[in-house]
């Protein structure tokens, strides 16, 4: 018998540090807006937090959250920096992403009563509420 596959620690780790950091929805905006934006057209924190309608202390933590998975980048350009997606990492994130909300067919004679200790047995419950035979 097929056992199912269980994802690797790291896999979970990174796909939890995901799911983390666009829990938030200023974060998704950040995220969608910076993703429509091209390197030549990168933003720095004043005109994020104007799109935005945050404070720019806001926009700086958020960009702290999304830089520390690598979603975004930022180069310094004169006296300010200026952000973007990391496309490589998007990339990395839709997978991870997908592979946690894919759903696949289940592995033949896959069911808990193959991992639970009764296997077989019906609780009381389950005979109350078995369906009698109309045979």
């Amino acid at each position: 018998m097929k056992l199912p596959r269980v994802p690797n620690q790291k896999d979970i780790d990174e796909q939890a540090a995901v799911f983390s950091a666009l829990s938030d929805p200023t974060r998704l905006k950040l995220v969608n807006l910076l993703c429509r934006q091209r390197d030549p057209d990168a933003l720095c924190v004043n005109a994020l937090a104007d799109l935005l309608g945050v404070s720019q202390s806001a926009v700086s933590q958020h960009l702290r959250v999304l830089k520390a998975i690598g979603l975004v980048k930022g180069e310094r350009r004169g006296y300010h920096i200026h952000y973007y997606a990391n496309y490589d990492t998007v990339k990395r994130c839709q997978q991870l992403i997908l592979s946690v909300l894919t759903i696949e067919e289940p592995v033949q004679h896959e069911s808990c009563q193959v991992y639970c200790p009764n296997k077989g047995k019906l609780t009381e419950k389950k005979r109350k509420h078995k369906s009698p035979n109309l045979d």
